[in-house]
């Protein structure tokens, strides 16, 4: 059950998990805030995992944590009350992990100037940012820089999720996908049209029997990141709606695992199907039988970035989004490295050997894209001809789709079948 703490009780449970020593000499210590339960088994589960990975990995780190700061489950607590707290008891670095967060960690750091903010997947500060080139800062509504304390990160997600709408692509028997979205926002959007390329370019490419215009791709949003009782969807229930009415695979683009366990109850009735779980290293642990595979993020390498930096001085405002790293491509995922890269797919047992070939082939390819100067500044399969839903151009034919372009998408692709706003 999620925590509903009242200002006070989150004064026992952050004092409670600091132990309550004095600051330490040459202790560091660092604040999480998650949106959800730290054993969600996806997002907040992958950053609870992080701040594990720092105090791991540096001498005298100390996390505070603060789970499920969202409006049902803590509806009287902001994040400028756990700020306080956690400055109180020392942070240096405090990591807000939700763009949901975005712009509550601006009015925190303002008020705080000595403590460094980082929002993970927000955009506080991305004009501070390479990606913001030529025209671009016209052309997009960007944020005013907040204050210089205030940095971002995120991983290029897009290719692993292209690597699950391939995997489902190969999989189904139908040709029909569905996808469990979130809220909607920019990020949700190019993370399900990136599954959805993926899908129709390894139909295309991978598949004798299949074509990209056979891939039906249904995108359903539940209205946040995770359940919540009359207010958002049941993504139980939507699971349920994809599969009885004729889609075999689902792509979970929400923070739990709601995909997985609803196409693992099938395939133990009888009725073969399969998901792709989404957030974390382990998500295929609620039913690996029909498990395609997670996309996941490894935050730990970037988080512990940050901490040394703050700790030497050397950090300064920033925004990143940092690019898996291509060098492990195994028998058990790709990006599998977790001291290194921030962000992979594992595969799932549900996937043939020769399905398991096709995807390393896949990621192949994406390697040798990115990889390549001449496609420096471009994201694979984001090249026109490209549409948006309402059939406006994205892209011309050839011409890369700009990586602003991509961050700030305002609505799904052309032949997605959902809502874009």
């Amino acid at each position: 059950m999620f925590r509903r703490l009242s200002l006070l009780f989150m004064v026992f449970a952050l004092i409670a998990f600091a132990g309550v020593p004095a600051l330490a000499q040459d202790e560091v210590v660092f604040g999480v805030v998650l949106v959800g339960p730290n054993d969600d088994r996806g997002w907040s589960t992958s950053h609870h995992e992080a701040g594990l990975y720092v105090e791991a990995n540096m001498e005298g780190a100390r996390m505070l944590e603060f789970e499920s700061l969202n409006p049902a489950d803590s509806p009287e607590t902001t994040l400028m009350d756990v700020v306080e707290l956690m400055v109180d008891e020392g942070a240096s670095v405090i990591f807000t992990t939700s763009d949901s967060f975005e712009e509550d960690t601006n009015v925190v750091a303002a008020a705080f100037p000595d403590v460094t903010f980082i929002n993970i997947t927000g955009s506080n500060a991305i004009q501070s940012s390479d990606v913001v080139m030529g025209d671009h800062a016209i052309m997009h509504d960007l944020p005013e820089l907040p204050s210089a304390n205030v940095g971002n990160f995120n991983v290029y997600m897009e290719l692993p999720r292209m690597i699950a709408g391939c995997a489902a692509a190969l999989a189904s028997e139908s040709g029909q996908i569905g996808y469990l979205g979130a809220l909607i926002n920019p990020e949700t959007r190019r993370l399900a049209a990136s599954s959805y390329l993926g899908a129709r370019y390894c139909a295309e490419n991978y598949r004798d029997d299949l074509m990209a215009d056979d891939i039906s791709f249904e995108v359903t949003w539940i209205g946040f990141w995770f359940h919540i009782p009359g207010v958002t969807l049941d993504p139980t229930e939507v699971a349920q709606g994809f599969l009885d009415g004729g889609a075999d695979v689902i792509i979970s683009g929400i923070d739990t695992t709601e995909a997985i366990t609803v196409a693992g109850q099938y395939t133990a009735e009888g009725d073969t199907s399969y998901g792709v779980p989404y957030g974390n290293v382990n998500g295929c642990s609620e039913a690996p039988d029909s498990c395609l595979g997670a996309a996941y993020y490894n935050w730990g390498p970037a988080y512990l970035s940050v901490v040394e930096r703050v700790v030497d001085g050397s950090w300064s405002q920033e925004w990143l989004w940092l690019e898996p790293k291509w060098d492990e491509i195994n028998e058990d995922g790709i990006y599998t490295d977790t001291d290194v890269s921030v962000g992979g797919y594992v595969f799932g047992d549900a996937l043939s050997m020769d399905t398991v070939e096709t995807l390393k082939a896949f990621a192949q390819e994406i390697h040798d894209f990115q990889t390549d100067p001449m496609h420096a500044g471009e994201m694979f399969l984001w090249s026109g001809p490209l549409n948006l839903q309402d059939g406006t151009e994205l892209a011309g034919d050839m011409e890369p789709v700009s990586l602003l372009d991509i961050w700030f998408i305002p609505q799904l692709l052309e032949g997605m079948i959902g809502a874009s706003e």
